[in-house]
């Protein structure tokens, strides 16, 4: 029973250290080319900056770079358990190529993937390779011993040295194939092991810093303040709108209601007059219910999703408007409320404040993001925290991770980029 155990612990040992020597020669195979590639692309990229051709080819070349170093993750994950943090700053889409490329310059996520590069080409090509080396150097032991020494060593009789053995005649080829059977027995309980080397060295280059995920909780803890101070006075406000509005009005009509039953006998005029009165009140407390109700989630939104409750708010406006949605699913309630609100106050903005008579809005999702474009043919001139509600809005999409852009020159157009991380459904 014990050496039955013991075979197939050792069968599964042998398949782990092959798959890792695959895998390890694969990741070799692939890292020298895309490592020089992505380097040189990126070096002439910047260089390129002043003359302007840079601030179209860096943002791309940039991105290029992360998707490299995002697979490299997800193969660590997959493969090794290694798990390699990354602590990436919010990118808005943005008119402006320097804005867009000196964000990406700046940040410090960015910067270590560029710097992992020259690493990856020359440690981790060596790290990649070394259990592929080790699983399959010993095969050329085994097969100097089955004759292939003869091909290896000249007519001269100098030596093949296979590792410290010189390899000169059949006997010596056997002492090969004897190193060779010790090589593989030493390794291939290691051989994963040394495949982890090679991802816990690109998580020393391209792993978040402490500072950098210590600013990142500082981040999601302002953002979870902000929520809860939001949700408070939401709270609040639905409280103030229910007893001013509609409970006032009922409580009116239930006075009204008690004076029509005194009157009713009496003076039917009155009591008609009355219950006029009282159905009018109905129907206002009835409208201000359904106002507050859309207030909290609009039924549209719930039922239809965001395409359409943009589409009904764009309905309501005095002005032109143009709405575009390319959403293959829907994302989570919260994100499409908070969507749905951010747009809503953005268009409202444009209308009391633009002076604009054409608004467009683009709703799409890409690249993992949802994004909603608003752009107006206003004045322009609208900021963030100038008084405009968009620091608000800026606050809400903070607690979904993501990111407000303005771009509103004087004379206008405004263009406020909306932009969500969400997978859809």
């Amino acid at each position: 029973m014990d050496t039955d155990k013991d075979r197939a612990a050792f069968r599964t040992r042998a398949r782990e250290a092959l798959l890792a020597a695959v895998q390890g020669l694969v990741l070799a195979v692939v890292v020298l080319p895309c490592g020089v590639a992505f380097l040189v692309l990126t070096l002439v990229s910047i260089v390129l900056i002043p003359l302007g051709v840079g601030l179209f080819t860096t943002p791309a070349v940039l991105t290029g770079v992360r998707a490299l170093a995002d697979a490299r993750r997800r193969l660590a994950a997959e493969w090794c358990g290694v798990r390699i943090p990354a602590a990436y700053r919010p990118l808005p889409e943005s008119a402006n190529p320097w804005t867009r490329t000196v964000a990406l310059l700046r940040d410090p996520q960015v910067r270590r993937d560029v710097l992992w590069l020259p690493v990856d080409m020359t440690a981790g090509f060596v790290t990649a390779l070394l259990p592929a080396v080790l699983v399959f150097y010993p095969v050329e032991g085994f097969l100097l011993a089955a004759g292939l020494w003869r091909a290896y060593v000249p007519g001269s009789g100098d030596p093949y040295w296979y590792g410290f053995v010189p390899v000169t005649g059949q006997a010596t080829a056997l002492g090969a194939a004897a190193l060779g059977a010790l090589v593989l027995v030493g390794t291939w309980r290691f051989v994963p092991r040394l495949l982890t080397v090679h991802f816990t060295l690109t998580r020393a280059v391209i792993g978040a810093s402490r500072a950098a995920l210590a600013e990142r909780v500082q981040v999601l803890t302002e953002t979870r303040r902000d929520a809860v101070d939001t949700s408070a006075a939401e709270l609040r406000r639905i409280e103030r709108d229910l007893h001013d509005g509609a409970q006032a009005r009922l409580v009116a009509m239930g006075m009204d209601l008690g004076t029509i039953e005194m009157l009713v006998e009496r003076d039917p005029a009155q009591a008609k007059k009355l219950l006029a009165q009282a159905r009018r009140n109905s129907a206002e407390a009835l409208e201000e219910l359904r106002d507050l109700v859309r207030g909290i989630h609009p039924p549209v939104l719930a039922e239809r999703g965001l395409g359409d409750a943009v589409r009904a708010l764009a309905l309501r406006l005095p002005l032109a408007t143009e709405v575009t949605v390319e959403l293959p699913g829907r994302a989570d309630a919260p994100v499409e409320s908070a969507a749905y609100f951010a747009v809503n106050e953005v268009l409202t903005n444009a209308v009391k404040h633009s002076g604009a008579d054409r608004v467009r809005v683009d709703v799409y999702h890409t690249d993992g993001r949802l994004r909603v474009t608003v752009t107006d043919n206003g004045r322009g001139g609208a900021a963030v925290g100038a008084g405009s509600g968009l620091a608000g809005i800026e606050r809400r999409l903070g607690t979904f991770d993501g990111v407000l852009a303005v771009s509103s020159p004087a004379g206008g157009p405004t263009m406020v980029t909306l932009e969500i991380p969400c997978v859809l459904s």
